[in-house]
């Protein structure tokens, strides 16, 4: 069973080093502050702890707003007028078995891409073979694999303005994959399309936001 991926690669944190050369003279030195400025006993200068709950998690993922199947999921990034957001559907079996992934992000428009997507599928997927998806009953593309990590093997595409009225209008993403163990067999994946219209408005909205400009129309 593929577990769920995190939302985002974890941020990058800068690592500040606060240095300098000992003066001379001073008999002295003040001690380095190694509390992050936190909560501090005034007397020792020692930490007292903060309790977790009040900790504010920057560089996790939180759930926003649900729309139907759609989570939008953000990154914490300290100032949430500026956290990084993206549409996010765990896909499962008949069993309800946890099975892939589908990530869906705005991007600025540019050569006709509105947005794009990730989408995770087990390890034991035969990569040759591609991934394809299609809409309902509707034409299949066909997507190759662009690597593949510990919890599964990713496929990253670009999603022309006519993809993303397809997924409106329909009402589920058909993915398709080739099992590695089974290559004779096709195994489709069902994406819900229900809250797709919403959730992507407020992506947008918020992708918007983030880079200080207005929502386009898509």
């Amino acid at each position: 069973m593929m577990h769920a991926a995190a939302l985002f690669l974890p941020a990058l944190l800068a690592c500040l080093v606060a240095g300098g050369a000992a003066g001379q003279g001073v008999d002295s030195p003040a001690a380095p502050d190694v509390t992050g400025g936190g909560n501090v006993d005034p007397a020792t200068g020692l930490a007292l702890g903060t309790p977790v709950d009040e900790v504010d998690g920057l560089g996790s993922t939180y759930i926003a707003e649900v729309y139907g199947a759609w989570e939008v999921r953000c990154l914490r990034t300290g100032d949430s007028r500026f956290d990084p957001c993206q549409m996010y559907q765990l896909l499962t079996d008949a069993d309800g078995n946890p099975v892939a992934e589908f990530n869906l992000f705005d991007v600025p428009d540019a050569n006709g891409v509105v947005a794009g997507a990730t989408i995770v599928t087990p390890l034991d997927t035969l990569l040759l073979w591609q991934m394809r998806m299609r809409v309902d009953d509707g034409p299949e593309r066909q997507y190759p694999f662009s690597f593949c990590r510990m919890i599964g093997c990713f496929v990253q595409i670009a999603l022309s303005q006519g993809d993303i009225t397809a997924f409106r209008a329909g009402n589920q993403a058909i993915i398709s994959i080739v099992p590695l163990p089974a290559p004779d067999q096709v195994v489709d994946i069902g994406a819900s399309l229900s809250g797709f219209t919403a959730a992507y408005a407020d992506l947008v909205q918020r992708t918007a936001a983030t880079i200080g400009e207005p929502a386009g129309s898509e």
